[in-house]
């Protein structure tokens, strides 16, 4: 059987797609690749997509974290600096945050786009994945809160 390289993309949908996408291009900072009536296609600028939102139906139930289906989604950023940065430029922009953690192997903040969807900002904090992977099967790790302000 052929194994996973990676994630390759995330599908969402959304109940005001205007609104989404302005949320998923001016907070996040993601580029439009294709827009389309009924949906929008966005971009790390790297390859084709990494995110799409698509027009839910008129009625469409919200997500409700916790619950069964999406937990969260993550994105990565270069750097601890980077990651303080989004933390504040959130804040200053009223971004619905949910939590801060160190884990360990990375350092995340939790936070919500306009659907509830949660969503996690993360940075490595090795430089050798190597070290990482050691560190998430350590059973004696345990997440700590991150404190960014």
């Amino acid at each position: 059987m052929a194994k996973p390289k990676r994630v390759g993309h995330i599908v969402l949908n959304v109940k005001d797609l205007a609104a989404s996408t302005k949320f998923y291009t001016e907070i996040l900072g993601f580029q439009i690749s294709r827009q389309r009536e009924t949906g929008t296609f966005l971009t790390c600028g790297k390859i084709h997509h990494d995110v799409a939102l698509f027009q839910a139906p008129a009625g469409a139930l919200p997500v409700t974290a916790g619950q069964l289906g999406l937990n969260h989604f993550a994105v990565q950023v270069e750097n601890l600096a980077d990651l303080k940065e989004a933390y504040a430029e959130f804040q200053a922009k009223g971004v619905r945050l949910d939590h801060n953690t160190d884990h360990g192997m990375t350092s995340s903040i939790y936070f919500f786009d306009p659907d509830g969807n949660r969503i996690e900002y993360f940075c490595n904090n090795q430089d050798d994945p190597a070290v990482g992977l050691a560190l998430m099967g350590d059973v004696t790790r345990r997440n700590k809160e991150l404190v960014l302000s």
